[in-house]
């Protein structure tokens, strides 16, 4: 028998819990098998997941990766004890990318990261991971509890996430863009995951608690601004599966805005044309431009601005690319199209 040491000293005197790290596996599992679908091999629980893409119906695949946080948001989320809608902010700002360069979300790890783990608000935050993957038809296959006392006060907490999707060689995107192709816009359900930083100053200035009622929407201001992030994935799968060719690239409209997300996607020597009369903005957006006292260009490469993501179709192909995206439940307009010359020019306003 090993000798205790002289001081006595345990892992849980130093903070660590073990145990406590084991019970919120047990908790989380019945929600990661809801996420279970084909290609999965492993439950959670060993030092690594596997993933059958052969099982997942897979000849010829090229992998994808993606990775992300949810940001700042997460300062409200903890502020106002309301965990529940981070997870799904974590799967959507992964697999919305992914869905981006024709890759189908297959698996999903989270990485939660605390200085004491609660297990009550550890279970909601993951449990919202696991919703996330499960409208996304994506499997919670593992992930990491790191509990590191001292690294974080009392009651933060941090999330990552890594999600991997597959394509059939040669469907990748962005593919074939040119001019005259068709812009549909896809509409965003408030700000998603970005520009909460200017956001929580905004609310500084304008002297509103959370839990003050919403000025824009219904319930509190923290419940309206933690709204969770649109997931775009069965709606971008679906479109996908038209005919060949008709959807040429994908945009998730982050970090940047319309501004600088929609370049990303269109060759060098081709622009993109928007009329910001064809969609009604947000009233959060509004609210959030008069009482920063924002201008339109500001708005429009911080905050999605009501456009959660961009398809471009070729000519003729926006009939069908609407009624797959409207079929998975996604409000879709025809906000503008490609032209020549670089960089993204609007006409009409939002403000």
């Amino acid at each position: 028998m090993a000798e205790a040491g002289k001081n006595g000293l345990t892992y849980a005197d130093a903070g660590v819990d073990i145990d406590a790290g084991n019970t919120l596996v047990e908790r989380i599992k019945p929600a990661a098998k809801r996420t279970a679908r084909p290609g999965v091999m492993s439950g959670l629980g060993g030092f690594g997941a596997m993933f059958d893409l052969k099982g997942a119906g897979y000849t010829d695949p090229i992998l994808v990766g993606a990775t992300d946080g949810v940001g700042t948001k997460l300062r409200i989320a903890i502020d106002t004890g309301n965990v529940d809608g981070v997870g799904i902010d974590l799967v959507a700002m992964c697999v919305n990318d992914l869905v981006c360069q024709g890759a189908e979300p297959l698996f999903f790890l989270d990485y939660f990261a605390t200085g004491k783990l609660e297990l009550d608000q550890a279970t909601r935050i993951i449990n919202g991971i696991a919703k996330g993957c499960e409208l996304s038809g994506c499997a919670l296959i593992g992930g990491e509890t790191a509990e590191m006392p001292g690294m974080y006060p009392e009651g933060d907490f941090d999330l990552a996430g890594f999600s991997v999707g597959a394509m059939e060689r040669g469907t990748e995107l962005p593919k074939g863009v040119a001019k005259g192709d068709i812009l549909l816009g896809l509409g965003s359900n408030g700000v998603h995951s970005n520009g909460y930083s200017l956001v929580r100053k905004i609310v500084e200035r304008s002297g509103l608690d959370w839990a003050d009622a919403s000025p824009f929407g219904e319930g509190t201001l923290g419940e309206a601004l933690l709204a969770p992030t649109a997931l775009y994935v069965k709606g971008a799968v679906d479109v996908l599966k038209t005919e060949p060719g008709d959807v040429r690239a994908l945009a998730h409209i982050t970090g940047g805005g319309l501004t600088e997300n929609l370049p990303r996607v269109l060759p060098q020597g081709l622009g993109a044309d928007i009329d910001l009369n064809a969609w009604t903005m947000l009233p959060v957006f509004k609210w959030l431009a008069e009482e920063g006292g924002l201008d339109e260009a500001e708005m429009l490469k911080t905050f999605n601005c009501g456009i959660g993501m961009v398809a471009v179709v070729k000519p003729g192909a926006e009939g069908a690319a609407c009624y797959a995206l409207a079929a998975a439940g996604h409000d879709v307009v025809e906000i503008g199209k490609i032209t020549e010359g670089d960089g993204v020019r609007y006409k009409g306003s939002l403000l």
